[in-house]
């Protein structure tokens, strides 16, 4: 199963959360950047529906795909 890992850096003058290269927007205090990188972890554990995906390879064929909803990464905020 894939991790997702939340870190809370120093950013901007502030500070924010960094997952997979991207920075979230800044906060003012370490905590708030906690907080906010505790919520967006939980959301992404959170189920969805299964849904139907379409996408074309590199070589210009299409694919049709179910998605589970289930298929969540973990997650954890480290400071």
């Amino acid at each position: 199963m894939t991790e997702v890992v939340y870190h809370v850096v120093e950013h901007d003058g502030g500070w924010a959360y960094k997952a997979e290269g991207s920075f979230s927007e800044t906060f003012p205090t370490r905590e708030a950047a906690h907080r906010a990188a505790a919520r967006a972890a939980a959301e992404q554990r959170q189920p969805g529906n299964a849904t139907g995906i379409s996408y074309e390879d590199k070589a210009g064929r299409w694919h049709d795909e179910v998605a589970s909803g289930d298929d969540r990464p973990e997650t954890r905020v480290d400071d």
